[in-house]
């Protein structure tokens, strides 16, 4: 049995990593990508707690959690689609002049 501390460390080393994916890199599939590393490290999380307390709330929970970063998988891509038609780039400082 892995104790429930290894996968608490693990969760936080990953959404380390999304959060720097995030504030270093200006590509916008990168940019996405690394927000999608910290849903997952937030359900891996979620899930090893949920295992401590012997509850299937966690999985559950976790469901939803998918569920609601696919329908943000599919509405982000098809922004980025759009942009790169637009643009032809996704990066993140060109895209700032769509302000306004």
């Amino acid at each position: 049995m892995v104790p429930v501390d290894y996968y608490v460390i693990l969760s936080a080393i990953l959404f380390t990593i999304g959060v720097l994916g995030v504030l270093i890199r200006r590509n916008a599939l990168i940019i996405f990508m690394s927000i999608e590393l910290m849903l997952n490290a937030a359900n891996l999380a979620i899930v090893a707690f949920g295992s401590v307390i012997e509850s299937f709330s966690g999985q559950i929970f976790v469901f939803f959690v998918i569920a609601v970063a696919a329908a943000e998988v599919a509405i982000g891509l098809a922004l980025i689609v759009e942009i790169f038609k637009s643009k032809r780039s996704i990066d993140v400082d060109q895209v700032s002049g769509l302000k306004g």
